[in-house]
């Protein structure tokens, strides 16, 4: 059995993030294992001889409130991690930095031509990481609805 003591989770606070997230709270509950939230905000852009940031310090800091600000249980014990760089390599190092045993990450699941010239994070984790990771498809379907008992099924719909 996989032994779990601690979760990477990257985010950049989308859909398919926070559906990953719900996924990675439930397995650090499930096995009591410390969970670290991570956000990586993209290098500077550097043209010639100058470095242009790529957002402002108005935008950095609305990540750093967004990190925060992301709901975990109670019951789990999450720490939160801000980092610069390349999405994929900051993740790796920050997976190996943090001894993770798992990477639970979501997916925007792009193909064809934006997958080409966008790339995929989760692609070059899958690739290069050290443990094993584990990718959320957004939307995560709802659990079905737990069939009746057959002597209700039976008295549903009769009325005395």
């Amino acid at each position: 059995m996989l032994l779990i003591r601690t979760i990477l989770h990257p985010t950049d606070f989308t859909e398919a993030s926070g559906d990953a997230l719900q996924v990675a709270c439930a397995l650090a509950r499930e096995h009591d294992a410390r969970l670290v939230i991570l956000h990586v905000a993209p290098p500077p852009v550097v043209l010639a001889h100058e470095a242009l940031p790529p957002d402002s310090p108005v935008v950095l800091d609305e990540a750093k409130e967004r990190l925060q600000r992301l709901e975990v249980p109670n019951n789990v014990r999450a720490e939160r991690r801000y980092e610069t760089g390349t999405p994929g390599q900051v993740i790796l190092h920050v997976a190996q930095d943090s001894h993770a045993d798992l990477i639970v990450m979501g997916t925007h699941a792009r193909t064809g031509l934006k997958r080409l010239l966008m790339g995929s994070v989760a692609e070059e984790v899958i690739r290069q990481a050290g443990c094993s990771v584990l990718v959320v498809k957004a939307p995560i379907p709802e659990a079905p609805l737990a069939p009746a008992s057959r002597g209700q099924e039976a008295n549903q719909g009769v009325s005395l």
